[in-house]
C-alpha cells in the first residue's frame, strides 16, 4: 500500500470540502480527503494542462 503525503488546497471552503494533492515521480494524486477512500492519478503534464484550463477561465 503506498502512502501518500497528502498537502490540503490553500483554497478550501469551511470543513473538509478541499483538494487533497500528493505528488511522486509518477504522478499527481488527487483526492478530496485525507482519509483517500478515492483517489484519482493523473500525469503531471495533465496536471499541468488542468490548472492552465482552469486558471484560463
Amino acid at each position: 500500500m503506498t502512502t501518500h503525503a497528502w498537502r490540503k488546497s490553500s483554497y478550501c471552503q469551511e470543513g473538509e470540502a478541499c483538494v487533497h494533492i500528493s505528488t511522486d515521480p509518477d504522478g499527481v494524486h488527487l483526492t478530496d480527503s485525507d482519509a483517500a477512500q478515492t483517489i484519482v492519478t493523473v500525469t503531471p503534464a495533465a496536471f499541468t494542462a488542468l490548472l492552465d484550463h482552469l486558471k484560463s477561465l
